[in-house]
């Protein structure tokens, strides 16, 4: 059965809206007490790489028990220049059996990556709130297209870093494109900048820019305290 044209697009940003809630919800449940610990240490001048894995590893292994998402990954970036022992340090668990991120084993230079300036480290620091970055090739973690959701970690004034889960695109395509088909319409998710995260469209590839496309002359409805979009077309 058809959704009706005009409210297909309304029917398909609840879709996203209510299947990235719940790893929103998760990472705001620890972020506060993760921000917590972390800054008892610091007061004491004591913070460094080992003792940020061991307060986060919990969190991280709660967070890849998520059953309403496939999470891939999760953890927390710290801020740079917040440890006393390293300039940048991911805390990170991924992957099955949740195994830790050890970014030193693949590279040198990786274990020193100025990660200020790539979105899902650098909006959430800059505006104090949850975003999802990507989809993009995620050359450190999984080389893999990933969508990773990121929540600023603050403690009064202070910003910590970022707690943050990855989603693998494929995985989330496997999840949305069945619950957008059944709207009886084609359904393409954008990010802000006009990239396909998924599509119902097999003309449209994960990637994609609709800019200049067909589908940019299509109105967009936007997913709710998310910023990706929907485009929505008959079939």
């Amino acid at each position: 059965m058809n959704t009706p044209a005009t409210t297909a697009p309304a029917a398909a940003a609840r879709i996203v809206e209510e299947y990235f809630s719940s790893p929103i919800r998760m990472l705001d449940s620890w972020v506060g007490s993760c921000a917590h610990e972390l800054a008892q240490l610091l007061d004491e001048g004591a913070l460094t790489r080992p003792r940020l894995d061991a307060i986060v590893e919990p969190y991280a292994e709660r967070t890849l028990a998520l059953g309403a998402v496939p999470v891939y990954g999760a953890g927390f970036i710290a801020a740079i220049g917040l440890l006393s022992d390293a300039r940048s340090h991911l805390a990170w668990w991924q992957g099955e059996g949740g195994r830790q991120l050890v970014l030193a084993s693949q590279t040198v230079n990786k274990e020193y990556i100025d990660y200020s300036e790539l979105e899902w480290y650098r909006v959430p620091m800059s505006t104090g709130r949850p975003h999802i970055a990507g989809p993009y090739v995620d050359y450190l973690c999984s080389d893999e297209y990933t969508i990773t959701i990121a929540v600023p970690a603050s403690a009064g004034t202070r910003l910590l870093g970022v707690a943050g889960l990855d989603l693998l695109v494929a995985e989330v395509e496997r999840e949305l494109t069945p619950r957008f088909a059944s709207l009886g319409h084609q359904v393409t998710l954008v990010n802000g900048v006009g990239r396909v995260v998924v599509s119902t469209d097999p003309r449209c590839a994960t990637g994609d820019s609709v800019r200049g496309s067909r589908l940019s002359d299509l109105p967009r409805m936007s997913c709710s305290g998310i910023a990706l979009d929907v485009i929505v077309e008959g079939v």
